[in-house]
């Protein structure tokens, strides 16, 4: 055993600030989560009146109750569009998206908003279920939808989203030809491209007087050929499930057709052939994890020690580091979480020559255990300089970039602190497709620091002038720096990234051993799960 041991103080004036300063954002980001729930809830009476239950209550009932539900990008689209009439600032991408139980079978699980703008699509809600597919795919979860959706909104037409949509259908193609049921209650409409999210699923459940499923709607079909035709007629759940066969349940209601979900989740005894597992018994972390609050300060130049973070998240503390006093400024290490074994990667400092070697052994020697990674992220960078060149900076950090391409272990990330520059793609970045990847609300992401971005833009500029023989304004040269200092820090916080989906959402710190237990449970269950892939997707009748 190697046990770690801690020198916080959490009656420190340091840590009461890091303390302070973190809930602030924690309280930042919980509004933001709110107000969307708050602003979808208004629609309620409305989905009274159509006897009708709110997103928020249909994926409350589709999972197990008391089984942990690990939701995906929160923040997906914040502040992208304007505020509504409350001033209030939505966010989630018209898409509820997470992994949880159904009937007890492990699932990933999305929901349209439809409390919001009617469920219409919107950019980054595709972004964001594209992501939950490609999860999906990776870790052999059945894919459960329950959509009703008003497509995309014309108005905001572009192109691009029209084109890249199509991966959508085609992700539900390839689940269902690798073995992974999609089992889809359609809810409400269901309309032109959007149909296709309907008819490209192995279960079909309608709902009697409310799904909709055409590819022109009454208006768009009038208007391309001058037919005349209800909604009912066009594209009616009962039309659907005793004429055109596009649907394979029949259910009366929202509770009936969520009820009958479940029930198909369970009949086909999807992981029936899992075997059972038996892991030892688990010891907590020696220390509080509640000190993760105060253990990060918000200044990302100021040091911190990562092992402080480790302790508060592994198995009894016991961490066993590798190579500790060869480039001792990158941690890697093994521990287990909640059972699982998992080899650690995390920050002390910028990564220089030797830190990315000996990181670059231990991905392989991970590899060779079949041992997932996990990286903590909290670096400003490689190491820069004609030391650092000559010691095979860029060498030793592309053999990094390649190991951690090429694992064939699971991975996952978590934002805790900066993440700069060429360190961001070492530590697994988002661009490198860990299984998952969080952030903590003081996490920063940028191509490097504000200030320095600044300073080399103005040397630029500088250079620029004196070559022509111009005056230097030493007035435009502030303001220049200003410009880019503030276009760098509105880019760089969790509220801008997080939004864009270059992460899997915002968590709290105190959460993160629970969050890593279950994400590491789905990557162990992954590897034991026995799909039967086919060469095509199961096709309607």
């Amino acid at each position: 055993m190697s046990i770690l041991e801690t020198k916080i103080s959490p009656s420190s004036a340091t840590f009461q600030r890091n303390k302070e300063a973190m809930l602030t954002l924690l309280a930042r980001v919980n509004q933001v989560e709110s107000d969307t729930r708050a602003v979808s809830a208004a629609a309620k009476p409305r989905f009274d009146k159509r006897k009708q239950l709110l997103p928020v209550d249909r994926i409350a009932l589709l999972l197990d109750r008391g089984a942990p539900f690990l939701e995906l990008a929160s923040l997906a689209g914040y502040a992208m569009k304007p505020a509504g009439a409350d001033g209030r600032l939505t966010a989630g991408g018209g898409l509820l998206a997470g992994i949880g139980f159904v009937s007890g079978v492990r699932c990933m699980v999305v929901v349209s908003d439809s409390g919001i703008d009617a469920g219409a699509f919107q950019p980054k809600g595709l972004e964001k279920l594209l992501r939950a597919q490609e999860i999906a795919l990776q870790n052999k979860l059945p894919f459960v939808q329950l959509i009703e959706s008003a497509g995309g909104n014309l108005l905001n037409y572009r192109v691009e989203n029209f084109v890249d949509g199509g991966e959508k259908y085609r992700n539900l193609a390839l689940l269902s030809a690798a073995g992974l049921p999609v089992v889809t209650v359609t809810h409400g409409p269901s309309t032109a491209g959007g149909a296709y999210q309907t008819g490209l699923s192995d279960y079909v459940i309608l709902v009697r007087g409310r799904s909709k499923a055409f590819l022109a709607g009454p208006s768009l079909l009038k208007a391309a050929t001058g037919e005349i035709a209800t909604e009912e007629e066009l594209g009616g759940a009962e039309m659907h499930s005793s004429i055109s066969g596009l649907g394979d349940y029949l259910a009366e209601d929202d509770r009936d057709a969520i009820r009958i979900a479940r029930e198909i989740m369970d009949s086909l005894q999807w992981d029936a052939d899992r075997a059972a597992v038996s892991r030892p018994a688990v010891k907590p972390p020696r220390f509080d994890g509640e000190d993760l609050l105060g253990v990060m300060p918000l200044d990302y130049k100021t040091p911190v020690d990562m092992k402080e973070v480790i302790a508060r998240l592994v198995d009894d503390s016991d961490f066993r580091e590798f190579g500790a006093q060869y480039g001792s400024a990158t941690v890697c290490g093994h521990a287990r979480i909640d059972g699982h074994a998992v080899g650690i990667i995390t920050n002390n400092g910028p990564i220089d020559p030797a830190g990315a070697s000996k990181t670059t052994h231990f991905i392989q020697a991970c590899c060779q255990s079949g041992t997932p990674l996990l990286y903590l992220n909290n670096t400003t960078g490689f190491m820069v300089g004609r030391a650092f060149e000559e010691a095979g900076s860029i060498k030793h950090g592309s053999k990094m970039i390649q190991a951690i391409t090429n694992a064939n272990v699971p991975q996952l990330t978590v934002f805790c602190g900066a993440s700069f520059g060429a360190g961001h793609y070492a530590m697994c970045g988002r661009a490198f497709k860990p299984r998952l990847c969080f952030s903590w609300p003081n996490a920063k992401t940028a191509v490097m620091g504000p200030e320095q971005a600044a300073e080399t833009m103005v040397t630029v500029a500088r250079a620029k002038l004196e070559r022509a023989g111009k005056a230097i304004d030493e007035a435009r040269m502030d303001a220049l720096r200003k410009q880019i200092i503030d276009n760098f820090e509105q880019q760089m916080d969790v509220f801008a990234t997080s939004a864009r989906l270059l992460d899997d959402g915002v968590i709290d710190p105190r959460d993160t051993r629970a969050v890593l237990a279950l994400a590491l449970a789905v990557c162990a269950e992954e590897r034991r799960r026995t799909t039967r892939p086919m060469q095509f997707s199961v096709a309607r009748p």
